[in-house]
């Protein structure tokens, strides 16, 4: 006998398909109106995204590949912007001192600058919640040793740990690994010296709900810890969370900015967003101020609208700010 299939692309079906009514429902959040009514984050989300979709379609988008040194030619250096009397219509934003055009070169390093960031704060996420779920769940002695060890961190500037740790990581990795593990000591370095924040706000979370109704309910009928702690407090603390994740994404792309600039992050090769400043500002006082200036901007604009996308977040997962 045949199935009857007629009900399958009914409108009745589409319009009660679960990702459509996930996507009503977000639309209809609060979230979302809020969203909607701040121009300020919606100005913020499309630069950030500009910014983001740039640094990805690098390889398809930039006229150039920096990082390919064979293309490069030394007399292309120190070519001024387009615009100025001297300025080469093939480099827009003119060159560097290793005739790297530049507009590439910005493409390519917030490229890195991103990665580090992304990275090294779903590291710092992933440590943070971790031990402050297992310290506010468990408490006792574990609690009070995490916690100390937290309170001893935070009573240093986390570019300090970062430093300590990259410097300590570097002396223990052969000089040969050293260039193509660079962005990998930088992840760690920052990553370590950020996960303070996320375990203290879970593991105050954590110490809240532990005591409601639906956890002891849960002890009761003998379901596991380590299974209470997944799917019943986790899901509960993740909000605060996400709003700690977005601005500690611009503090942590900070961060690494700060260390290429000192010269302990990527090599010049592989240059980040602070390897550029950090190579322009050699040739500031020279004129060649254009070698550090449209780094910066992109650099500062891209921190300033990932702060404003976190202050807002915050402000719409916070009831009482609505």
């Amino acid at each position: 006998m045949a199935m009857d299939k007629s009900h399958v692309n009914t409108p009745e079906a589409v319009k009660n398909h679960p990702v459509i009514d996930a996507v009503r429902r977000f639309f209809d959040s609060d979230i979302f109106y809020s969203y909607s009514k701040s121009p300020v984050a919606i100005i913020a989300s499309i630069i950030t995204f500009l910014i983001f979709v740039s640094a990805v379609g690098a390889p398809f988008i930039a006229p150039q590949n920096p990082f390919d040194m064979a293309s490069l030619d030394l007399m292309d250096s120190h070519i001024p912007p387009v615009w100025d009397q001297e300025g080469d219509q093939r480099f827009l934003l003119g060159t560097d001192d290793q005739g790297r055009d530049l507009l590439s070169a910005i493409l390519y390093g917030s490229r890195i600058s991103l990665l580090v960031g992304f990275s090294s704060v779903f590291f710092s996420l992933i440590l943070g919640v971790s031990l402050g779920l297992i310290s506010g769940y468990v408490g006792g002695t574990l609690d009070a040793v995490i916690m100390r060890i937290a309170e001893v961190q935070i009573s240093f500037p986390a570019i300090l740990i970062a430093l300590l740790v990259d410097g300590v990581l570097r002396t223990m990795i052969p000089g040969a690994d050293t260039e193509h593990l660079a962005v990998a000591v930088l992840v760690f370095s920052i990553g370590i010296s950020g996960w303070v924040q996320y375990a203290r706000t879970v593991r105050s979370s954590t110490m809240t709900e532990k005591n409601k109704e639906y956890v002891q309910a849960a002890r009761v009928i003998g379901i596991r810890p380590i299974f209470i702690i997944l799917r019943h407090i986790l899901p509960n603390v993740m909000g605060p969370v996400l709003v700690i994740g977005t601005i500690h994404l611009a503090v942590a792309i900070v961060t690494e900015a700060t260390l290429s600039f000192l010269g302990v992050g990527v090599p010049a090769t592989q240059p980040s967003l602070g390897t550029l400043i950090r190579i322009g500002n050699d040739f500031l006082f020279s004129g060649e101020w254009w070698i550090t200036l449209f780094p910066a901007i992109t650099l500062a604009v891209l921190i300033l609208s990932v702060n404003l996308l976190g202050d807002w977040l915050r402000d719409a997962l916070n009831p009482k700010l609505r």
